[in-house]
This record gives structure tokens, C-alpha cells and sequence, in this order.
């Protein structure tokens, strides 16, 4: 009964997306710690194949389950990709491959996201906290 309720809807989606974009700060963060450290190469993970393998478990859980919900995937991180080292960037004298611009912006795209899904799971159990009080 409870995983029903649990499971229901966006709910397993948004909290994918919140792990995703937990692990995608923590490799952030570091690219920006390391920001002159000589030789440092930044990591991220791929955003694309996280959209694309997040789309294909919705896809296999509605040809399983119907509009009905249910678990998308045994393991939580089957749709997170590895990271990848990012070398986009000319080197610079010190062997770092540094892009400040790019960086701070994927890290305020990553922090929307992150603000947006835990909004958006929040309003969720919201309304299961409301239909299990019976009141409006």
C-alpha cells in the first residue's frame, strides 16, 4: 500500500533527478576547488545521458506498469552516467584546462535544477500529507 503512494507518479523521477544533480554539485564544486591546481582536468557528468537513460526507465515503467506508477530501476545508480573528464578547453602554461564562465554557469543550471525538483517533490508529499489528514 505504502509503496504505491511512495512510488506514485513523478515521485522515483524527481528523486533520481535529485540524486543526479547531488552528485553533478559535488564534481562542480571540486572543478571550482581546483580551479589552479596544475594538471587538474574538470569532471562532469554527462547531462544528455542522464535525460536519455532517465527517459528510457519512464518509458519501460509505463509499457510495465501503465499510467499506475511504480519503481523505475532496482538501482538508483543505473541512471546516473560516470563521470567524464570535460579537456574542451585550450591548456593552459600549468596544464590546467580551466573555463571559470562555464563552470559557474553549470553550476547555477545545476542549482536551478536541484531547487526545481526538490520544489516540485516537495509539493508532492505535500499533497499525500493532505489527502492522509482528510483535510484541504
Amino acid at each position: 500500500m505504502i509503496d504505491g503512494v511512495s512510488n506514485a507518479e513523478a515521485i522515483p523521477v524527481l528523486e533520481r533527478l535529485i540524486q543526479f544533480t547531488g552528485r553533478r554539485h559535488a564534481l562542480i564544486t571540486n572543478n571550482i576547488a581546483n580551479l589552479s591546481t596544475p594538471g587538474f582536468r574538470p569532471m562532469d557528468l554527462d547531462v544528455h545521458a542522464f535525460q536519455s537513460a532517465l527517459a528510457d526507465a519512464v518509458d519501460r515503467r509505463r509499457h510495465a506498469q501503465g499510467d499506475a506508477g511504480g519503481e523505475l530501476e532496482p538501482d538508483a545508480a543505473s541512471t546516473i552516467p560516470s563521470p567524464e573528464s570535460l579537456g574542451d578547453n585550450i591548456l593552459f602554461h600549468d596544464a590546467n584546462d580551466r573555463d571559470l564562465e562555464r563552470i559557474m554557469q553549470d553550476l547555477v543550471e545545476n542549482a536551478s535544477t536541484f531547487r526545481l525538483a526538490a520544489d516540485l517533490l516537495r509539493s508532492r508529499f505535500e499533497l499525500i500529507n493532505t489527502a492522509i489528514r482528510e483535510r484541504l
